[in-house]
Order: C-alpha cells, then sequence, then structure tokens
C-alpha cells in the first residue's frame, strides 16, 4: 500500500526541482483518466473522469449515473483506470463521499498496483449472440454466447474456431427494451475449458465516448436487474 506520491518516490518536498518535474509529469498520465468506480463487493458503482490529483486525494467528476444516492455517507471504494496514450493501468483504493454537481471526493487515496493491463469491471451475463466475420473460414454470422461484457471487451464461447487476431462484429441484446449492440472487436485471448469448450477472450475497437457510454448504462441497467431478483 502506497499514498499517490509514494508511487513516483520521495514527498515532493524531499525532492530536488528535476525529480518534482518528472513527479509532475507523471501525475498528468493519471489525471484525466476514466476510471470505473467499484464498492468492495465488486458492485459497479459508477463511472468517472479522474481530476485534482493531490498527495492522497482527488475529484471524480461522473460521466455514467451512479448506483448510489447523492446523500450517501462516506465509503470506501476501489478505483481503476486506464491511459490508452501511455498504455499504463493504475489500481487504487480511497474513501469516496458525494460533492454538488455529479462530483464525489476521493480521500485516503492508495495506490495499490500500476501495470499495462487494461482490467475492467466485468458483468456475467451468458447470453445468446452472433459473430459475424467478412473474411476467412468461419465468414458468415454465426451464434454465440456472450459469457461476460466489461466497457472494454467481452468474453464469448462458440462452436466456431477462432483464432487470435480474428475481428468480427459481435452482436447481442443486452435489454429487452433496447436497441441490439453491434460492436467491432478482435479476439486476443483463447481459454480451453475442458474437453470441448473454448472460450474467446475480445477486445472492442473504435469505440466511440458515446459508444462506451451506452455499453456503460447497459451493464449499470443489467446489473441492478440481477440484484433485484435475489
Amino acid at each position: 500500500m502506497m499514498k499517490l506520491f509514494d508511487l513516483f518516490g520521495r514527498r515532493q518536498k524531499e525532492q530536488p526541482p528535476q525529480e518534482e518535474h518528472e513527479e509532475e509529469k507523471e501525475l498528468q498520465i493519471y489525471s484525466g483518466m476514466r476510471v470505473e468506480v467499484t464498492a468492495p463487493d465488486g458492485r459497479l458503482l459508477f463511472v468517472a473522469q479522474l481530476r485534482h490529483l493531490r498527495e492522497n486525494g482527488a475529484e471524480l467528476y461522473l460521466y455514467s449515473e451512479s448506483a448510489l444516492p447523492p446523500d450517501s455517507e462516506p465509503l470506501p471504494a476501489c478505483i481503476r483506470g486506464y491511459n490508452d496514450r501511455n498504455r499504463k493501468a493504475v489500481y487504487m483504493e480511497g474513501v469516496i463521499s458525494p460533492m454538488p454537481q455529479n462530483i464525489w471526493k476521493v480521500e485516503e487515496l492508495v495506490v495499490r498496483r500500476v501495470g499495462n493491463d487494461r482490467a475492467f469491471f466485468r458483468l456475467e451475463t451468458n447470453l445468446d449472440a452472433t459473430a459475424t466475420m467478412f473474411s476467412g473460414l468461419s465468414m458468415g454470422e454465426r451464434p454465440c454466447k456472450l459469457l461476460n461484457i466489461s466497457v472494454g471487451g467481452a468474453c464469448i464461447t462458440s462452436e466456431t474456431p477462432y483464432h487470435e487476431g480474428d475481428k468480427f462484429l459481435l452482436k447481442v441484446k443486452l435489454l429487452a427494451d433496447r436497441p441490439e449492440s453491434v460492436i467491432y472487436s478482435e479476439v486476443m485471448r483463447i481459454i480451453h475449458k475442458g474437453k470441448d469448450k473454448v472460450e474467446y477472450g475480445c477486445r472492442f475497437l473504435e469505440l466511440t465516448e458515446e459508444d462506451e457510454t451506452k455499453i456503460t448504462q447497459n451493464i449499470f441497467t443489467v446489473q441492478r436487474q440481477q440484484r433485484n431478483r435475489y
């Protein structure tokens, strides 16, 4: 466990000017990140932009609706973000509390891990879907199962064999009362489950911010429906 500034070396007041400059550059990588905020039980709370980083705090500007009421008491949360340009992922924890104008304050902010893996909250689904390829032996629309989905990708299983690097249009209806989602995807990982079952880890390609927002809103709604069943 480390405070935000401890991640980059000694505290700012102990650093010479050159090291302070490098620290500021490092902080700029994380400032402005799109982050997912989850509860300790793994429930997605909201998606936000990370701003105003300081020694052990920050502010979160909401991109999405929140699963929490605006008068919530402070609560612990996990914060995960990824910077596409620098390919850096950061995993943090802190205590969040609401502020006016869809802003949440983060206190007691600590960095748990920094890496280059783009991990997102994943919603378990098991929905019927299709994958459409436009070339190769698997060309055409083939049925598959959507096992889980995040704002950055999905996991599917299919009787049709795919290879790493294969690209296809994934079509799935996440919600009965909303339009079908059509997402350009690429196979990144192949996972063999037992003798016959194969799962494919896919990332989404060419998503706009509007696309990401729609996926996030759908994930929120499905998550809420799933929790209401129990």
